[in-house]
């Protein structure tokens, strides 16, 4: 067994630990097993629960899980409706244990497209989570990167139109408070599983100065032991944010 409190303590002196994740692998998974792909989806979210469960034991302090990106709507209708029920019953069953276990949701991406009950059981989590001093756990549902620039691109045009803002003020900190993740601190280590090294139009603003580790293991195998190799690998870097060592 890992020793957790050594590790968390060497990983930064800073009192935030940002990790993303992209999830990926379910499809592929269940093929294995001569399964459908949804069957994957739902083992996957089991792996969900082990990842929040471990990194709040592990002093993680935010975690953003990519769940599901603009691009996937052009799947087929029946897995994006188990998608859709599967998210249903995260948001039914799950939250509320969340809550007790002070976790904050907070739901990235666009919304538009979904369903107006999923809407309202997304609502209803962040509000019920809000205030919780926990892991900030962030969900990304309908989200793509390119996409959310964009959005904010808009926002400080129209800002800038309506002559609320002046073009030469805007700076990293204007376009930081434009995005999805508004308050929300760059990702420290990015981790993508199932042997793919791309970053899939995930946080393309935020991960600037992420760590990356990729790992062959498909999603619904992943877990704490897993989690605690990627910060381990993590915390051998040395991140010189364009500078150079001393």
């Amino acid at each position: 067994m890992v020793s957790v409190t050594p590790l968390i303590s060497s990983l930064s002196s800073a009192s935030l630990l940002h990790v993303a994740v992209i999830m990926d692998g379910n499809g592929r998974w269940a093929r294995s097993r001569g399964m459908p792909r949804t069957f994957g989806h739902r083992e996957g979210m089991k792996a969900v629960n082990r990842v929040v469960d471990c990194a709040s034991q592990l002093g993680i302090t935010h975690l953003t899980m990519f769940g599901f990106s603009s691009e996937n709507w052009s799947r087929p209708k029946e897995e994006i409706s188990e998608l859709m029920n599967i998210l249903r019953y995260y948001l039914q069953r799950e939250v509320i244990g969340l809550h007790k276990n002070n976790v904050c949701i907070r739901m990235l991406g666009d919304r538009d497209r979904m369903t107006a009950d999923i809407v309202s059981l997304i609502n209803k989590a962040e509000q019920l989570t809000a205030r919780n001093t926990g892991l900030s756990l962030n969900i990304a549902l309908s989200y793509g990167g390119r996409c959310e620039i964009t959005k904010a691109v808009r926002r400080i045009a129209n800002a800038v139109a309506d002559g609320k803002l002046s073009p030469s003020a805007i700076d990293n900190d204007i376009i930081n408070s434009s995005l999805d993740t508004k308050g929300i601190p760059d990702p420290d280590l990015l981790i993508r599983t199932s042997g793919e090294h791309r970053i899939s139009n995930f946080l393309l603003w935020q991960i600037a100065y992420a760590e990356l580790v990729f790992t062959d293991v498909l999603w619904p195998d992943f877990g704490k032991r897993h989690l605690i190799k990627a910060l381990e690998e993590f915390s051998r870097r040395c991140r010189r944010y364009g500078q150079t060592t001393t």
